[in-house]
């Protein structure tokens, strides 16, 4: 794949790089990133033999804005709150950088996906439920914890029926004094069985490990799950 990075100088403080395939039509995926280029993922992508995409990695987000549907409080001692900025990051989103990284590949995407860890695992589910742009989603250890989440996703029906989905979380990741935080693997697991119960394609995956363990390499199972 070769590197380009997109210039996002009216985006604010906000990154891109995309990794374009060499071959036509190959599929674009999207993935938010907490930190990095996204350098580590394709390197763990190219380890497991993940099948050949477009992907664009979007960095140096507003983390607790940018990545949150909804406002919520801290939920830790000396956290900051999240301030429910992901319908306004969406619409920059779709509306001028998902385009312009479009515009630079080769023919016309297969599909388009969206994919993220952490904070950016629940903003992926979110934004299927907020738009029609994507096509298939990842979230790896999703903050699927994040308050009324569970019940947003009951609630509420996804803008566009995803060819496949892909959820994960790690075997540790419960184990926390955190009130909040520690429903992170119940939720997944009844998120994911809602998502089987009314007929999508939905693969969930327990990971060994705390939250921070093999970050690249949960984010690239994720991306390879949701491209076969």
């Amino acid at each position: 794949m070769e590197k380009r990075e997109i210039e996002l100088s009216e985006y604010g403080r906000k990154t891109a790089a995309l990794y374009r395939s060499g071959q036509a039509d190959r599929p674009l995926v999207v993935l938010n990133s907490y930190d990095g280029d996204g350098a580590a993922v394709m390197e763990a992508m190219r380890s497991i033999d993940a099948p050949e995409c477009n992907l664009l990695v979007i960095g140096n987000l507003n983390w607790d804005h940018d990545m949150t549907p909804w406002y919520c409080p801290p939920v830790s001692e000396n956290d900051k709150p999240f301030t429910g900025g992901a319908d306004a990051y969406l619409e920059l989103l779709l509306g001028r950088i998902l385009p312009d990284a479009a515009s630079m590949i080769k023919g016309t995407p297969a599909f388009t996906g969206i994919a993220g860890y952490s904070l950016a695992g629940l903003f992926a589910l979110y934004a299927m439920y907020r738009c029609e742009a994507f096509d298939r989603a990842a979230s790896m250890s999703g903050s699927l914890w994040f308050p009324d989440f569970r019940e947003f996703v009951f609630s509420h029906e996804m803008m566009k029926k995803p060819g496949k989905l892909y959820l994960s979380v790690g075997d540790t990741e419960a184990k926390t004094r955190n009130p909040f935080m520690r429903t992170v693997r119940d939720n997944t697991g009844i998120i994911a069985g809602y998502y089987k119960d009314i007929g999508l394609d939905v693969t969930v995956e327990l990971n060994p490990g705390n939250h921070f363990r093999d970050a690249a390499l949960r984010t690239a199972k994720g991306i390879k799950a949701i491209l076969e």
